[in-house]
Formats: structure tokens, C-alpha cells, sequence
């Protein structure tokens, strides 16, 4: 199965730079007035998952919760450093998650629409860990 998650936005650039220059993904392909949208695939190459952004000429609708995240799993500590620098040197402060889990496994960033990014320290994968109830 591969994942794509869809947003609308007003702005794409600020989108892009955020998740490109920022987080490290790569453009995987563009489209122009494609039914009367603009867009943009993101994502790292060769993975079976991407992010889509697209404008058209209606305002989206911000749905947008502090509990709506993506969330981004870096592959070591040095990598989870370098994103905290990027953050940091582009001037995006911490946000306070509302889940605390965020706050104690990860660090919560706003995007450029107001949507969180938690970048998640890489001791802190719990992907091979039994879940506990």
C-alpha cells in the first residue's frame, strides 16, 4: 500500500520551502491548472509515501486541530539535531504540543498554514516496541 496526504493551502511556495529546505523532502513532481489547481508532490525518492499541496482560486477551509500532525521520524540523533538547527536558523519557534507525548518524545514546530510538525528524537521510535495499554 502507499500513502499520499492531500492539503489544500493559499501559498505553495512558503510550503515548499518549509518542507524541502527545511525537513529535506524533494519535489516529486508539479502540475499547473490540472482542473483548475495547482500543485506539488513531496516526499523523499523512492519511499511509498508523499505529501501533496495544492492552491486553486477558492480560499481552503482551515480545519486545522493541535492534534492534526505530521509527524517525521529522523534516522539518528545527529539527524534530529540538524533539523532542530534548521528549525532554529529559519527563525520557526517550538510550540507547545497539546498531547503531552509530543512535548516529552519530540519537538512540535507550526508550519507555514499553522499546521504541526513534530520531529520526533530518534531514541524515541516506538515502532518496534509492543504498544502497552
Amino acid at each position: 500500500m502507499k500513502l499520499r496526504i492531500a492539503r489544500h493551502t493559499t501559498d505553495l511556495q512558503p510550503i515548499i520551502k518549509f518542507y524541502t529546505g527545511i525537513l529535506g523532502l524533494e519535489i516529486l513532481g508539479q502540475f499547473i491548472e490540472h482542473e483548475k489547481y495547482d500543485g506539488v508532490f513531496l516526499g523523499p525518492p523512492g519511499k511509498d509515501w508523499h505529501l501533496e499541496f495544492t492552491v486553486s482560486n477558492e480560499a481552503p477551509n482551515n480545519h486545522a486541530e493541535e492534534d492534526d500532525l505530521l509527524v517525521f521520524y529522523p534516522d539518528s540523533a545527529a539527524a534530529f539535531e540538524n533539523l532542530k538547527e534548521k528549525f532554529t536558523a529559519n527563525g520557526i519557534a517550538e510550540v507547545e504540543p497539546k498531547n503531552p507525548y509530543w512535548k516529552q518524545n519530540g519537538i512540535t514546530y507550526l508550519d507555514p498554514d499553522g499546521y504541526r510538525v513534530v520531529i520526533v528524537k530518534a531514541n524515541e521510535h516506538q515502532f518496534n516496541k509492543p504498544l502497552t495499554t
